[in-house]
């Protein structure tokens, strides 16, 4: 916010500018006569630019609702509009709670829009609800892990002592059968627990733990897959534990690699935000990488899921890789989130830089 000091006659622009509601000004050919700085962060224009054009090329996001703004100003009335999405190409989608109001200016008619930007609110309950559900998820998984792995371990020592009992052949192919099952089990419990560990933070550039994945992963396959690469180079390194931070990464490429069936594209891509929010912590700088796919995508009704264990789309999955990426991105006060689309389905991990 500006700061006037006393006995300085106000002007209506430092006014609109001291405000955080967006406000746009419009005359009668839906050209822009004014607008505010909050206007100019809200949709990234510059007011230079913008003011005296057109509002469908001075703010491309409003082409689309041209002719209702074009009605209001026909009849001469307004319309309040909660939870507007509107997009421009190539940028992430803006949310906004919308006020036109017509009014008069110089004796023509104009139109008055109050835009209160709602993106962080809803980003802050989504991301809230997401972590209550990876707890809630985590405490449940613990709680079963602890009464199955106490009945397992009893299963074991009995198998081994008839082992002991009966050592023939036709009795240890039995005993074995269990030990071996068991064992298995037991594996699968400590899967869905994950790491036991606190993450061990190294100074790191998450470039060099991208490379080492992607490296890692087309050694395994003999699949086509290209892999395209667009990293920010003025990254700053991260205080991170490497090991976790490759798993996370992995089990979020593997996930593409399955999801493409071995022919397609996976794109790398890195860049940082500003004064980004992560459940209801407001952050300086947060570190982004985003595992992008060109598959098939994932079902909407399967995208509020796919973080919970066991949850799959795959016969031949077990529905843990991305589960374990969540707690290891949590274990470091960050967060994964994920769009889906057919041909782009993209993974996006927010890693806060002042938090490690």
């Amino acid at each position: 916010m500006k700061f006037i000091p006393r006995n300085t006659a106000v002007k209506p622009d430092d006014v609109l500018d001291g405000l955080v509601t967006a406000v746009i000004g419009l005359d009668e050919q839906l050209c822009v006569t004014s607008l505010n700085s909050a206007c100019e962060n809200l949709f990234g224009i510059s007011r230079k630019h913008a003011i005296g054009a057109p509002l469908r090329d001075a703010i491309p996001h409003w082409a689309p609702h041209e002719a209702r703004l074009r009605g209001c100003l026909d009849h001469a009335t307004g319309f309040i509009e909660r939870e507007l999405r509107m997009q421009r190409v190539g940028d992430e989608p803006v949310t906004v709670d919308c006020t036109v109001t017509p009014f008069i200016l110089g004796k023509k008619p104009g139109l008055l829009m109050e835009l209160q930007a709602l993106d962080r609110h809803l980003r802050i309950s989504r991301d809230e609800l997401l972590l209550a559900q990876h707890q809630a998820s985590r405490e449940l998984i613990r709680s079963l892990a602890h009464e199955i792995k106490n009945p397992l371990g009893g299963i074991r020592g009995a198998a081994q002592l008839l082992e002991r009992e009966y050592p023939d052949s036709e009795h240890r192919e039995y005993t074995r059968v269990i030990i071996r099952e068991v064992d298995r089990l037991q594996n699968l419990v400590n899967r869905l627990l994950g790491p036991n560990r606190a993450p061990q933070k190294h100074w790191l550039n998450v470039h060099e733990v991208l490379e080492h994945v992607r490296q890692l992963v087309q050694a395994e396959s003999s699949t086509e897959v290209a892999f395209l690469r667009d990293y920010d180079p003025s990254i700053p390194e991260v205080n991170a534990d490497r090991e976790q931070l490759i798993q996370a990464v992995l089990n979020l490429v593997r996930n593409a690699m399955q999801a493409i069936g071995g022919h397609g594209s996976i794109t790398l891509r890195t860049r940082t935000r500003r004064q980004f929010t992560i459940g209801n912590l407001r952050h300086k700088l947060v570190i982004l990488m985003e595992i992008e796919d060109d598959g098939p995508g994932i079902p909407p009704a399967m995208l509020e899921k796919i973080f919970y264990p066991m949850i799959t789309t795959r016969a031949e999955g077990t529905g843990l890789g991305l589960p374990i990426a969540q707690y290891l991105l949590h274990a470091h006060g960050g967060l994964i989130e994920c769009r889906s689309r057919p041909g782009s389905t993209v993974f996006s991990m927010y890693l806060p830089l002042e938090s490690t």
